[in-house]
């Protein structure tokens, strides 16, 4: 048997790797060389960010339907050619700030300059960096339904568990490939050749997709005994599609009826944005906290030694309710729900992660307990995923996924937003702004920090008191 299912396997794989790099250049890149270069504050960052973490939740809700309408081939070469140039189109934001204000930006670059030619400057690039990231928001929300659409026509029900978890691994990698690469690569040649570089990654993956993928019953490197292998539960799909038709579809509006679909909701929009904004802020709050720039080899370190935390205790997210259910007897529900009450108290780290950091003048403090709390994100968000399919008919399954992709798209843009904003403030108010010790654009930090330490057990309290026992919905 022939084994080409895996060679398309490491392609999925390397998309998402792919996907997330192309996410963290501009974070990596924002404190030393964006913001002194197009006067920005802390607020445009938040606007930004905000920006993206909504387009793409709501991009997110149509590109299924857009993969499964142009076809696996043609729709992911289609959603990662877009996010590739999206990710390029960054590197032109400066020429087309100068064209379009008449500054020369580069010139002025870190000098203090008339307000109102910093205020073109900083508005112009904003716009221009939110076309930019619609674009990147766009293509990338295409990943995942087309790897997911890959496994599903190359690998039996029993392998694509395995295979789904070898693709989204790509996200963990590329996280902590991003502060390895990108800030050398801005230092060496140019904060827009780092957009460029990496964006560019994206186009030469396209070139093997073409070559390499074909529906299998086409795919010239696939024999007998591998297409047979694929579709060993053909017969159980088809008996499965016919009861999921003669299933009742709950209609969209009736979707807000139940207390459930609430209770997915609340999940998603407290915590969703906690993971982007540890994912977008981290880079930032190393530099301006510890001098601990993405350019240097401690700020680079710290980011890598962030995410490998979370890489290592969010594979335990999938585990623990599985062991509620085959050892403690629990029903699945019941399990999953203990599981994320207990991932929901890993996020309350992130409240010790200002003090301690301060306390002992050291950074890899908040860079451990950031680490915990965001693998307790990647572990509740995993079992969260699962309470749809554990209430809901399966025909209902996707239309709540992505109601709760909006939640946490609003959420996540309500945080961007609402951090930005409050960094701004704390920093220019200065010894007049304090919270529980801290002074200045430190006590904004420490707010959003405590806000991320407690988002998770405010949003369980909600959900278990919205579906207090399992209760699933039949139409």
């Amino acid at each position: 048997m022939t084994n080409w299912r895996w060679w398309l396997c490491s392609l999925l794989f390397v998309a998402t790797t792919v996907n997330y790099l192309d996410r963290q250049v501009l974070s990596l890149t924002y404190e030393e060389f964006i913001k002194p270069e197009f006067h920005w504050e802390d607020s445009h960052y938040g606007t930004i960010t905000s920006f993206f973490s909504i387009f793409y939740a709501i991009a997110c809700l149509f590109a299924g339907k857009f993969v499964d309408w142009m076809g696996t081939k043609k729709g992911y070469l289609i959603a990662i050619g877009v996010w590739s140039a999206g990710a390029c189109l960054h590197a032109g934001c400066g020429w087309a700030t100068s064209l379009i204000t008449g500054q020369d930006v580069v010139a002025l670059s870190g000098l203090k300059v008339a307000s109102n030619v910093a205020l073109a400057i900083s508005t112009t690039s904003v716009y221009l960096f939110l076309l930019c990231r619609g674009i990147l928001a766009l293509g990338e929300a295409g990943n995942f339904p087309a790897a997911i659409k890959v496994t599903a026509e190359y690998f039996p029900k029993k392998d694509r568990a395995f295979a789904t978890s070898i693709f989204n691994a790509g996200a963990s990698v590329g996280a902590l490939a991003a502060p390895l690469c990108i800030p050398p690569l801005a230092s060496a040649l140019g904060w827009e050749w780092a957009f460029i570089i990496i964006g560019a990654l994206g186009f030469v993956w396209m070139f093997f997709w073409a070559f390499m993928y074909d529906k299998p019953e086409k795919s010239r490197h696939v024999n007998e005994a591998e297409l047979e292998y694929m579709h060993q539960d053909d017969a159980a799909e088809v008996a499965e599609k016919e009861a999921i038709a003669a299933e009742a579809t709950i209609p969209f509006a009736k979707c807000f009826a139940y207390r459930q679909t609430w209770s997915f909701i609340v999940g998603k929009f407290f915590t969703d944005g906690v993971w982007w904004f540890f994912l977008f802020w981290a880079p930032s709050y190393f530099s301006n906290q510890f001098n601990a720039p993405a350019t240097s080899f401690k700020g680079q370190a710290l980011i890598f030694t962030l995410y490998a935390i979370v890489t290592v205790l969010s594979i335990f997210g999938g585990y623990l309710p599985k062991l509620f259910v085959e050892k403690k007897g629990m029903h699945p529900y019941s399990g999953r729900m203990l599981a994320m009450l207990i991932f929901a108290f890993f996020p309350i780290a992130a409240l010790f992660a200002q003090p301690l950091g301060v306390y002992f003048n050291s950074p890899w403090w908040p860079a451990v307990l950031i680490g915990i709390a965001a693998a307790g994100h990647q572990a509740w968000s995993a079992n969260l995923f699962s309470t749809i399919g554990d209430m809901f008919p399966k025909s209902t399954i996707a239309t709540i996924t992505g109601i709760g992709a909006m939640a946490g798209g609003v959420g996540s843009m309500i945080i961007q937003k609402a951090a930005g904003n409050l960094f701004t403030y704390a920093e220019k108010a200065g010894e007049a702004f304090h919270f529980l010790g801290f002074e200045g654009k430190p006590a904004g930090y420490f707010i959003v920090f405590c806000f991320c330490g407690i988002a998770y057990l405010i949003a369980w309290s909600l959900m278990k008191t919205l579906v207090p026992k399992y209760k699933p919905i039949h139409q």
